[in-house]
């Protein structure tokens, strides 16, 4: 199968996830692409060894910032509501999604259950004095990426990340505030609703990070 033909998959399961949060069916990606069943599983598996999105038996799960199970993330925007992939990916469907220049991401702390929501927009950051905590470093995040992005989560504040990480048994990843969570999510996913978008190598993402003030060996710096 030419590269074409599985961007033109690629295009149509993020096009109908920005559209409605949804996945499409394999008989809707035949009959929006002209490809048989066979040939648009195999144009799956290709985006999912290409990391642009993630299969769990042969359903899509994830394609980010999109995710179509609950891993601890709503994201509503005027109208359509998103399963957010993690706190990265929830901050960054307001900057990707052109129909909605404002969303509001729901959740609840992983450890106190506390209640939190924000209206997150191209603006500027929500105000807030929650922290993000993200426990896998980037360079294992794709080991087992459901893992990863399910334990990149927003808490209360700095107190609730450290009973959390006791309670779990869990060792401490990285911790940032809601701006720098932003700016995060602002330019990352940028084109990925566009044909011919590249993610990005691991010199380039180094150099993302590294130019939202995220250094250190968490991040591959």
């Amino acid at each position: 199968m030419d590269e074409k033909r599985v961007e033109d998959v690629r295009l149509v399961i993020y096009g109908e996830l920005s559209r409605s949060g949804l996945a499409p069916s394999t008989a809707k990606l035949a009959a929006e692409t002209g490809l048989d069943p066979t040939e648009v599983e195999s144009a799956l598996a290709r985006l999912a060894a290409n990391r642009d999105i993630v299969l769990r038996r042969g359903q899509i799960v994830m394609a980010h910032p999109f995710a179509t199970i609950p891993l601890g993330f709503s994201v509503m925007g005027r109208k359509t509501l998103w399963w957010g992939g993690c706190a990265w990916d929830s901050f960054a469907i307001a900057h990707l999604v052109p129909d909605e220049p404002e969303v509001l991401v729901a959740t609840q702390c992983p450890q106190c259950g506390t209640a939190h929501a924000w209206q997150v927009s191209r603006e500027g950051p929500p105000a807030g004095s929650q922290v993000a905590h993200f426990l896998v470093p980037t360079k294992q995040i794709w080991e087992d990426v459901v893992h990863s992005c399910h334990n990149q989560r927003i808490f209360c504040d700095s107190g609730c990340v450290n009973e959390w990480l006791r309670s779990t048994g869990n060792e401490s990843g990285y911790e940032m505030d809601l701006s720098t969570l932003w700016r995060l999510a602002r330019g990352w996913y940028a084109g990925r609703l566009d044909r011919g978008y590249v993610r990005r190598e691991p010199l380039l993402a180094a150099e993302y990070f590294a130019s939202v003030g995220l250094r250190g060996p968490f991040w591959g710096l």
